[in-house]
Order: C-alpha cells, then structure tokens, then sequence
C-alpha cells in the first residue's frame, strides 16, 4: 500500500497542513506537515496508539507540549537566550518564563508548515528552511527530516542540515510514547546505558556539572520502574542522561518495556545523549487520540540530541554547525510485541 496524503486542517491564514500516512514493517504511522509531527503510531497486534497526540489541527496550535513535534533550530534549553560564537554575542528569545530559551523559541520549526521533499510508501522526508534572524539565531539553515518504516517494528528517523553561517543547531524527535494505552506510563520500566548525567538548577539549565549516576536516583542502568518517580523520595525526569562525548555510529542507549501489554521499545542512535522527560507536566485541557485525557506522566519522551545548553559549556558536546558541514542524526524507535 502507498502512502498517502490528505489535508488535516488550515493555518488561520489559510495555509493547508497535510497529513501522510505510512506503512511498513508492522507499523502504521501519520505525519504532519505542520512540525514534522508524528501524530498518531500504531504496531500491528496492540490496538492502542503508542505516542500522544490530537485529532485535530486547533489543538495542537493552542494546547500541544511538543507533541510528536521536531523542535528545534536548537532544540532543549539555553540559559538566558545567550551564547558567543566567534567572538560575536547572540541573544535569543526567552520563551520559556521569560529567562530561557525553549526548544527554537516561540516560532520555532516545530511550529511551522513543512513541505514534502519526498515520500513513498514506508517513508517521506520533509523540509524546511530556518530563515537568519528567526529567534535571533544566525544564518539560514536547511533542515530535512526523514520518517521511514524501514522493517521490523523500527520507525527510522534521520534528520539533516546545513548552514550558510556558524549556527548552533540541535534536532530531536519529541514524541511521547506510552507502550499500554493505560492513564499513565507508570507501569512501564526502563533500562538506559548512561553512566552519567547532567545536574540542573532551578530553571533546568545544566550547572556545567557531569555526574555519574552510580549511587543516585539517576541510575537507569538496571531495570527501573517508573511508577518510582511518584514514590516518596522520586525524582520526576527531565534531564539528559550522557551517552558519549561526540556522535558515534548508531548503538542502542536505552529499552522500555510495559508489563500490561508486553510491549516494549528499544531506542538506537547516533546522539551523545538523551533527554528523558517522563511528563509530569502534561495536563492539556482538550481530549488526546480517541478522546483520551491526558494527564501527568501519561507518557515519556527520549529526546536523543546534543547536550542542552551545550553552546555555552565547552566541555559538552560541540552543537555548532558551520558552513560546508553537514549534520546527520540518526535514531530508530524499535517497536516489539511479546
């Protein structure tokens, strides 16, 4: 069967978003045009959706948290808005309470219209140009991301781009998954290979600090359940987990699985690290997929990306792009039943 397209709703300016369905390898997906979202996925044999999502255009526009949404041009947080490239200052807008910059800003490319570069049967590749000056970033930078079915449970996600001026820029996937169609993913369990992670202060902005999660409520390396989180003593995640100091050949970092419904997921990539963020912030006003209410914890992101705030801490990760590079990130979200 090939893909197809069909128009899911209108900008109020009138501008037609598009969703394309694909399928493939046990898996059936939609995507938006609108923020290269993943609105609804769906494995063959479970009859729930496995990510949050809308029905509709006007609630993602007014209620969504990043649902599904590829955020960016910097996705994650940068403290104050401000970074020095080259000897040259940068402020940003603070989107998030006024005193950080949010995954690109308030306009960032998670809230615009895409278009369709390519598509096929299993996959489509979307594009859009980040134009200089947007958020206050600097130079135009050229974006594609690739969804594909490619087998076996696997929704493969790549993700390019390129500069015409030094820019930082960092891309992610930001679905929320709940692998039992239950309230919340509390019942789920974890296994991440992080030895360590980075510490936050009150506005999450990492300290600068790299700590090894051994002996700490970090520790995912075993198999953790997520009901601890609301446990006394829990820690509600939102905070990178640090797989390696640089992009390496695609392995996998991290496995959830649900107990309910024997469904779980195995996350490859090529990212240094991952942001868990376990949703304890999720409340929207408006009904999710098949008239569901989403509430606190009803599902978890594993956000694979360059360290945040990496542009202002020279011993993370470089997120710097400059022209005549190219940005390849890769990761597969393996999906398994039984």
């Amino acid at each position: 069967m090939g893909a197809s397209n069909e128009i899911f709703g209108h900008l109020p300016s009138g501008e037609a978003i598009e969703r394309i369905t694909l399928s493939g390898g046990g898996l059936t997906a939609q995507v938006l045009t609108w923020g290269a979202i993943i609105q609804d996925l769906r494995l063959d044999g479970h009859v729930a959706p496995l990510v949050l999502g809308f029905e509709n255009l006007p609630s993602y526009l007014a209620h969504s948290p990043y649902f599904g949404a590829t955020p960016g041009r910097c996705a994650n947080r940068i403290a104050g808005g401000r970074f020095v490239l080259d000897g040259t200052s940068y402020q940003l807008e603070c989107n998030e309470r006024g005193v950080t910059h949010l995954h690109g800003g308030s306009d960032g490319i998670g809230q615009q219209n895409w278009r369709v570069a390519a598509q096929g049967a299993d996959f489509v590749t979307l594009a859009f140009t980040d134009p200089a000056g947007r958020a206050g970033y600097p130079g135009n930078c050229a974006i594609t991301c690739t969804y594909r079915l490619s087998g076996d449970g696997t929704l493969a996600v790549v993700y390019e781009a390129t500069a015409d001026a030094p820019t930082p820029v960092n891309l992610c996937q930001h679905s929320y998954f709940n692998l039992d169609g239950g309230a919340d993913a509390l019942d789920h369990e974890i296994r991440l290979a992080a030895d360590h992670y980075l510490p936050v202060d009150e506005t999450l902005i990492p300290t600068g600090e790299i700590r090894p999660v051994a002996g700490t409520s970090f520790d995912l390396t075993g198999w953790t359940p997520f009901r601890r989180q609301v446990e006394p003593g829990g820690i509600a995640f939102d905070h990178n987990f640090c797989l390696s100091d640089e992009r390496r050949d695609k392995r996998r970092v991290a496995t959830v699985r649900s107990s309910l419904s024997g469904v779980s997921l195995d996350v490859l990539t090529t990212e240094p690290g991952v942001q868990l963020y376990t949703g304890a912030h999720v409340n929207p006003s408006v009904a999710g997929l098949g008239g569901r209410r989403y509430g606190a914890f009803a599902g978890f992101c594993l956000e694979t990306q360059i360290w945040p705030d990496a542009v202002n801490h020279v011993h993370f990760p470089s997120a710097v792009l400059r022209p005549g590079e190219t940005l390849r990130q890769e990761t597969d979200y393996v999906f398994r039943k039984g």
